[in-house]
């Protein structure tokens, strides 16, 4: 009898466990990236409108499908969306519309959906030549850097309370035990608002709001195409899913890397027709799930989250309006800390051996942001940064080639 109780105890231990770190990859997920979508849907002219629907989609669906997948293979497999490929869209919507960036992410989940179920993908990762990818994704995310640094100028306490939070709790990890560093700043910003007294967000009706969400055509433009699905599929395949196949493996997991990028590319079809942008395998929240707890037991914490995230989809109006009434220094510093490590990530994979000068120029051109027949500058950073290392940086690349 004791002995049953015991294994009881036990029990319960690792599913309070499980359910605590779900909740805090939970909360990482629906702070910075959230409003990273809404930094960019606001930046592209986005009716609010269409950014609940984006939120609803990549929440709701991805949601069900991490619960699916992870009771499937019994490990941690949670799916949300790319935040680089988010990122290339906020600079697509300048000259595209939504309808056709639509239609890039139904062709980008064709190709996904193609190269999972072909067994390709192991082989499109093996050839993509990293510097030069990362430098495309570091020339995308800078601007994110420099939007943090400029909301100094429009409300110093708040963008500094904020910054100040991230570094000191980034310097003392034990410090954060409980929640991560970008966590307290988004806390502590909360204060700094309330203590401003927003006028906005007091005036606000908070009462929960579920979602009605919108259907939409997708229009299959071949500039949009041209400039979008292959930079997004790069960024669930080389940015998003390999980070988090290598951090499940890491905690001595074995991602199935064929169905998810299938899974991927399956749910990026559904999630278009709703607005949302391509899904991918997630590497932060799957490392905070695997962070404690039994490595045999972290998929329940996936399972976790997976209910957060299609009840966080579903309330996306409530959500949505209250970001978007907080102050645009809030959201920019909140969505530059959160792209500090991959902005640093991405700069040391682009300058490092064996293709600097192919990620120098990828970054540059995409820095520079100058469409060429219509196509997104991106598009062109990957062209050029190959061209560059074709070049020049020839006889690494014939290295890269024999050894694969």
């Amino acid at each position: 009898m004791n002995k049953d109780k015991s294994s009881k105890k036990t029990v319960d231990r690792f599913l309070i466990t499980e359910l605590c770190n779900a909740f805090v990859a939970f909360l990482f997920a629906a702070s910075a990236p959230v409003a990273i979508i809404l930094s960019v849907g606001l930046s592209g002219g986005l009716p609010e409108t269409d950014i609940i629907s984006w939120v609803f989609a990549v929440f709701t669906f991805n949601g069900l499908l991490s619960i699916a997948m992870s009771a499937s293979y019994r490990q941690p497999l949670v799916f949300l969306w790319t935040i680089p490929g988010a990122i290339l869209v906020g600079s697509a919507l300048q000259s595209l519309s939504f309808s056709e960036i639509i239609g890039a992410y139904v062709m980008t989940g064709i190709l996904l959906l193609f190269l999972g179920l072909t067994g390709w993908v192991k082989k499109v990762m093996d050839w993509l030549p990293m510097p030069i990818v990362m430098g495309m994704v570091a020339g995308v995310f800078i601007n994110f850097g420099l939007d943090w640094i400029r909301a100094f100028a429009d409300d110093f306490l708040l963008v500094a309370a904020m910054t100040f939070t991230f570094f000191v709790l980034t310097a003392f990890p034990k410090a954060s035990k409980f929640f991560p560093p970008l966590i307290w700043a988004l806390l502590v910003g909360s204060t700094v608002i309330a203590y401003q007294g927003n006028t906005e967000l007091s005036d606000m009706n908070l009462s929960l709001t579920l979602v009605v969400p919108k259907v939409y055509v997708p229009d299959f433009s071949i500039a949009a195409m041209m400039e979008l699905v292959v930079p997004l599929a790069v960024t669930v395949i080389a940015a998003q899913n390999a980070q988090g196949i290598m951090v499940l493996k890491s905690a001595g997991h074995n991602p199935p890397t064929n169905a998810i990028t299938s899974s991927c590319g399956f749910m990026s079809i559904l999630t278009a027709l709703y607005g949302g942008i391509s899904t991918c395998l997630t590497g932060p929240v799957n490392a905070i799930l695997v962070s404690g707890g039994q490595s045999k037991q972290h998929w329940i914490a996936a399972i976790f989250l997976g209910f957060f995230a299609v009840l966080f989809g579903m309330s996306a109006p409530t959500v949505t309006s209250l970001l978007i009434a907080a102050p645009a220094a809030f959201l920019s510093t909140l969505a530059g800390l959160a792209m500090l490590r991959t902005l640093q990530s991405a700069f040391e994979s682009a300058f490092s051996p064996p293709f600097p000068l192919g990620g120098l120029i990828a970054f540059l051109v995409t820095l520079g942001g100058l469409p060429l027949l219509n196509i997104g500058a991106p598009f062109w950073g990957l062209v050029f940064g190959v061209l560059a290392s074709l070049l020049c940086e020839r006889i690494a690349l014939l290295n890269l080639a024999r050894i694969k």
